[in-house]
């Protein structure tokens, strides 16, 4: 994934934390979290991240067992996405701690 793309992430999650305001996740149960909430957009990109990389493992299981109705590059495509979409949770987790040490060294 390109610098800008990440990027444009980035700038997403900020806009979505934005308009979160001043809600706290620790204070919100899961099932009560909205969409709108940083917390909320963070924890549906991780359940299609995780979504993506299990219908990746199941294609590749069909295949081995020599499903005829799964093909090669299907299986090859499935597993990328799913490989682009794990390497891009790691960067934004990586600029997610960033950050968080950045806000955690300023002084008071």
């Amino acid at each position: 994934m390109s610098a800008p793309a990440i990027q444009a992430a980035l700038q997403q999650m900020q806009a979505l934390s934005a308009q979160a305001g001043g809600q706290s996740a620790a204070s919100q149960s899961p099932a009560a979290e909205t969409h709108g909430s940083f917390a909320g957009e963070l924890q549906a990109s991780l359940g299609r991240i995780n979504q993506m990389q299990q219908t990746a493992n199941q294609q590749a299981m069909s295949f081995q067992a020599g499903d005829p109705d799964v093909a090669l590059n299907d299986v090859m495509i499935d597993s990328q996405k799913a490989s682009v979409a794990f390497d891009m949770g790691v960067q934004v987790r990586n600029r997610l701690v960033t950050a968080y040490k950045e806000i955690m060294g300023l002084q008071i």
